[in-house]
């Protein structure tokens, strides 16, 4: 197999986790910013797909392996409600590249009885968005003269 699927395939996998891996590592490759967007993602979207429709039974098995019990009111989890109560479901899907991993952001959605057609669109519109924004923001910043000359 060629070093060119092999690149594209680890890049895909790390969006998988983490969504902004897809554009630094993407632009660190060569790849154009239309490539990085495609590459992230369809890397955060596989993930959201399938913790959309296996979210709860796989949420449940962490759950059950857990020994010991967590607190409910984290600072984390007040964040996360207040996010919902402002925002919602659009709130969580637009943090969820930035703040959240695409498996965080979608368990918490699925969490909360989000419907899965509404994960999975406003998922893709928040990837798709923040990847451009990502994309095009390390291709303006790699063109800029002092950063050109520290890379080479």
């Amino acid at each position: 197999m060629s070093e060119a699927f092999f690149t594209f395939f680890g890049i895909y996998v790390l969006c998988l986790v983490k969504f902004f891996a897809g554009p630094v590592l993407g632009a660190a490759a060569g790849y154009s910013p239309w490539e990085i967007i495609g590459v992230s993602v369809l890397g955060m979207m596989s993930s959201v797909t399938f913790f959309t429709f296996l979210g709860t039974r796989v949420k449940k098995a962490i759950e059950a392996r857990s020994s010991k019990k967590k607190k409910v009111f984290t600072k984390k989890n007040r964040r996360i409600v207040r996010i919902w109560g402002s925002y919602g479901e659009l709130g969580i899907a637009a943090l969820t590249p930035i703040l959240l991993t695409p498996i965080g952001g979608t368990l918490i959605l699925v969490s909360f009885g989000s419907e899965k057609k509404k994960i999975l669109l406003y998922m893709l519109i928040s990837g798709l968005i923040w990847g451009a924004i990502f994309s095009f923001s390390i291709e303006w910043l790699l063109q800029f003269p002092p950063v050109r000359t520290l890379i080479q």
